[in-house]
């Protein structure tokens, strides 16, 4: 799995941040930061990251 966030439309609302911790996170100038190849295993979290994000900035490649 590959996760791939448009930055152009992340506008840093940090929804994904509360739907995968393990794969989201802010930095200190609230800017997301994110793993692009999580483990497997976090598939669903992922998916929900994917689906609460407002602007559907978040994809998912297998």
């Amino acid at each position: 799995m590959k996760v791939v966030v448009d930055m152009n439309k992340c506008q840093d609302h940090g929804q994904c941040v509360f739907a995968a911790p393990d794969v989201f996170s802010m930095d200190d100038g609230g800017h997301l930061l994110y793993v692009s190849d999580p483990d497997d295993a976090l598939r669903d979290e992922v998916d929900e990251a994917a689906d609460v994000c407002p602007l559907q900035a978040i994809r998912i490649e297998d």
